[in-house]
């Protein structure tokens, strides 16, 4: 089979794609026919082993990949046969050999895919529905919030919009450039700016009306917009922290905090400390697309061989939604 190989940390061009001997499913294993494998932000860190993730950098060499989904042809000799030829999706862990043709996934990871769930859609959900349905169990939307979303083209983004239509609320998203917004307006939300402005605060506050102040903002990008984002919030409002995709985390200190009530979270050890675990949170996302309730956005399409140029478009924000490998 061929697949990603990575010898060495450091830059995209470090992505190989080379010949391989097939992996063969163990105790307690399949091996699924990878149609889709996700590729996340995360992936460009742990390439770069720079990764701020709770977890150790992966040994070397290494396929990375976390999100697969496609059909499973063979299983281990203890697993049930009757997985033979099902359409699943898994999430495989934290750099564990997705960015590949045939990847050996644990039975336990399994989701058997709804019907009609494309494989793009279904590794969607996996990592990425997983992480936002996380957040959004913290957030705790109401009919009556004003939620600002920022980077609201992405991945993540794309689904708290959603969400909150979904839950009434009026929604606010930010995205880079005019394609991005008129996306975020397609996905419903009830304003969209353009983050790269450098008034998009007061076009975002002048839409709202002089009165109205954000409750919540899901900050996944950090840096000067996440800092301004502050200055919308009113009384009481909400800010739960997740990622700092703008290389630095929101500047916040105590005294941003005290005049309007205001409420932080970090979400990071929330998640990965859940009661329960993650798996349900996997089901959960996946219910949500199955229903049509989330449509997530799937963007750019890649070939395998072409991971490197997929990493290089997400380090460079050229892609909306989630981005995906096609063996």
């Amino acid at each position: 089979m061929y697949a990603i190989r990575q010898h060495e940390f450091g830059p995209a061009e470090n992505l190989r794609y080379e010949e391989v001997p097939n992996p063969d499913p163990g105790l307690g294993q399949v091996r699924v026919a990878v149609e889709a494998a996700g590729v996340h932000l995360l992936d460009t860190a742990i390439r770069q082993g720079t990764s701020g993730g709770p977890f150790p950098l992966p040994d070397l060499p290494m396929t990375p990949g976390r999100e697969v989904a496609g059909v499973i042809e063979s299983a281990g000799p203890d697993v049930d046969p009757t997985w033979l030829g099902r359409r699943v999706v898994a999430h495989l862990g934290w750099a564990s050999g997705g960015y590949a043709e045939l990847a050996v996934v644990p039975v336990e990871s399994l989701h058997v895919l709804p019907d009609g769930m494309a494989a793009d859609a279904a590794v969607a959900m996996i990592g990425t529905g997983r992480t936002a349905m996380g957040i959004l169990e913290v957030a705790g939307l109401k009919a009556d919030d004003v939620l600002l979303v920022p980077a609201a083209a992405g991945g993540l983004g794309s689904l708290f919009v959603q969400a909150g239509r979904n839950a009434g609320a009026t929604v606010v998203g930010l995205a880079g450039g005019p394609r991005k917004v008129e996306q975020v307006a397609a996905l419903g939300a009830d304003v969209a700016v353009d983050y790269l402005q450098p008034d998009w605060p007061e076009q975002v506050q002048k839409a709202l009306g002089p009165d109205v102040g954000v409750t919540v903002v899901l900050d996944g990008v950090g840096g000067d917009v996440g800092r301004a984002t502050l200055d919308l919030f009113g009384v009481g409002g909400r800010l739960v922290m997740f990622g700092w995709s703008a290389g630095a985390v929101t500047p916040i200190t105590t005294e941003d905090l005290l005049p309007k009530g205001l409420s932080v979270t970090w979400i990071g050890p929330r998640i990965i400390r859940r009661p329960g675990g993650l798996r349900p949170l996997e089901t959960a996302a996946l219910a949500e697309a199955a229903s049509g309730r989330w449509v997530p956005l799937v963007g750019q399409h890649f070939p395998l061989a072409s991971a490197a140029a997929a990493h290089k478009a997400l380090e460079s924000r050229a892609t909306v939604g989630k981005t995906v490998l096609v063996p």
